[in-house]
């Protein structure tokens, strides 16, 4: 990649540029002088290259320069390719046969020591990396980590063009129509007491496109959350946004499993289709999660039918108060001691159980446990057979109501597949479909959406919802990567009165409804046509492209877990003039 600054980059060169004239420029990366020659390697974003300086072939000017050289100074280098002797050539880089003889070096600008080595084999703290966040980029993986990115965005814009969608940018400030999170709003100067919002997602923006006559939209958009933070989580983020009218919800699996297909094949990683489609509760009932990790086994068995004439009154009374048995078997855990079971409550409790039941099968041919005396040897027999037990196994044990226990098994699947050291190798996709309309919501008393209250239900009428509101599907379906919900979308409402009673159903008033989402109500009675989309977590999904283990690795610039940006010390106060143009005061 020839510039006026440079000839090659650094990641290049090869044997058949022997001979050449080169110039490099880069920061150098390691040094040695053996006295007399000296070798520095000069790294750029595609690699590096070693340098040799002989005080016999340069100035010496050149080579008093190079005496000075130091760790991440920025420099320019000429001189001629050569092969480097046998014994030294490496095959594990593209370089490594070769080097350049310096005839001239530039220094562009020096560095004092940095905080740390630019180098991938090193454990640096959040806050290290964070508050130098320029430095960091330097180091080859995450250059690379940045790369792979930018390959995949590309990559994913090219497949939707080539699909006929239409890139259409929303804006960035909107109205507050908070859906679950908090917005992050911002005040208007020229509208005193008047706010924007940053958008959570451009979800009520694509609908109206669609009611305009898109068709076919996308964008690689900017959204924020105003939220407690996690390992995947980020107050700002990107994704991938579509939508698609005059369709099905095949219509648009379909699309996407095309467009995704040929997106991920451009980085290398192979996405057979059509993918398979995994019903909302299936998933929770097999594998306790609606974004289930498919790569290892251990489901999850529903036992209730086979203990109603049990001596344990836990288990006999389950399904008379409409509880579930549910178990899983983790295989090679029967040996653990006790102490290291009991432990195991505390990732049952996390999750809402009240207690923990176990039963080991051990090695030595025993069989013991919390509830091992309560088992005839009918009920050991059938719990054999069903969960497929042998010697050194583990079963374990939660009674409660679907979804409690459900999550409490999930929960403990993945607790102990770490455990266990099982292999969670490459990529598994899938699609889970058909998730509740509604949830309720302990904290305010309330249902609320599953996904979000524009879902399509799946029945004909808001009667058959208000007859039972939590047994009613929805035109949903997330993309499931890994074990991770990759994306998500489904069908949108487009008949008014049903978004109007939706909406009340979840506590909207007719005024409140009103005000916070009268322009998409009146767009609606427009002729709007049958239309739903999705969205794909781009950063989520770079991550696990990358094998990264937080997204604020594929994140050019991330905020730390508090949310704060430690390179530029934001969030900072503000002046009072400028508190006072925005009509503000700040309580201290």
């Amino acid at each position: 990649m020839v510039t006026s600054m440079h000839t090659h980059t650094c990641g290049e060169l090869t044997s058949s540029d022997v001979n050449a004239h080169v110039v490099l420029t880069g920061w150098v990366w390691h040094r040695r002088d053996l006295g007399g020659l000296i070798f520095i390697d000069i790294r750029d974003k595609d690699g590096y290259t070693q340098i040799a300086i002989d005080p016999v072939c340069c100035s010496e000017e050149t080579y008093a320069c190079a005496q000075k050289l130091r760790s991440e100074w920025c420099v320019q280098i000429a001189g001629t390719v050569r092969l480097r002797p046998a014994d030294q050539q490496k095959t594990s880089s593209t370089t490594g046969c070769i080097e350049v003889l310096a005839s001239d070096i530039t220094v562009f600008n020096a560095s004092p020591t940095p905080p740390f080595q630019i180098e991938d084999k090193i454990d640096l703290s959040e806050d290290m990396y964070l508050t130098y966040r320029y430095l960091d980029i330097r180091r080859p993986r995450t250059v690379q980590t940045l790369q792979k990115r930018s390959d995949f965005t590309f990559a994913i814009r090219q497949a939707f063009h080539n699909h006929a969608f239409m890139e259409v940018e929303t804006p960035a400030l909107f109205k507050s129509t908070p859906e679950g999170a908090r917005d992050f709003l911002v005040p208007s100067r020229i509208k005193k007491g008047a706010f924007y919002a940053l958008p959570q997602s451009p979800q009520l923006l694509k609908q109206l496109l669609m009611i305009g006559g898109v068709e076919r939209y996308y964008q690689v958009a900017k959204c924020f959350r105003d939220e407690d933070f996690r390992a995947d989580r980020q107050p700002e983020f990107t994704q991938v946004d579509m939508e698609m009218s005059f369709v099905t919800e095949d219509d648009i699996l379909h699309t996407l499993e095309q467009i995704l297909h040929e997106a991920f094949a451009q980085v290398g990683v192979d996405m057979p289709i059509p993918l398979p489609r995994m019903q909302y509760w299936d998933a929770m009932d097999t594998y306790g999660s609606d974004k289930p990790d498919t790569r290892f086994g251990m489901e999850i068995h529903n036992l209730t039918s086979g203990f109603t004439s049990s001596e344990f009154s836990l288990f006999a009374n389950a399904e008379k108060e409409n509880k579930r048995i549910c178990c899983i078997c983790a295989k090679g855990a029967g040996n653990w001691g006790r102490s290291r079971i009991d432990k195991l409550q505390d990732v049952a409790k996390k999750e809402g159980a009240k207690g923990l039941a176990w039963i080991a099968f051990t090695e030595a041919g025993d069989i013991k446990g919390s509830i091992a005396k309560f088992m005839s040897q009918d009920e050991i027999a059938y719990l054999t057979r069903e969960m497929n037990a042998t010697a050194g196994d583990l079963l374990l044990f939660c009674v409660d109501t679907r979804l409690v226990a459900d999550e409490v098994m999930g929960a403990l699947r993945l607790h102990m597949a770490d455990a266990l050291g099982i292999t969670r190798s490459g990529h598994a996709f899938l699609w889970v479909v058909n998730f509740p309309l509604f949830h309720w919501d302990d904290e305010r008393g309330a249902y609320a959406a599953e996904h979000q209250p524009f879902t399509l239900p799946r029945c004909e009428s808001v009667e058959e919802i208000k007859a039972n509101p939590l047994g009613i599907g929805s035109y949903t379906y997330d993309f499931v990567m890994d074990g991770y919900e990759a994306g998500g979308g489904g069908m949108r409402i487009h008949d008014p009165k049903m978004q109007l009673d939706i909406l009340e159903l979840l506590g909207f008033t007719p005024e409140r409804a009103r005000a916070q989402f009268g322009f998409l109500l009146d767009a609606l009675q427009y002729g709007a046509p049958p239309m739903g989309g999705f969205a794909l977590g781009l950063d989520r999904v770079c991550m696990l492209i990358c094998g990264t283990e937080s997204i604020r690795e594929v994140i050019a610039f991330p905020k730390s877990t508090s949310g704060s940006d430690l390179m530029s010390a934001a969030p900072a106060s503000v002046s009072e003039a400028q508190l006072r143009d925005l009509h503000l005061r700040v309580d201290k």
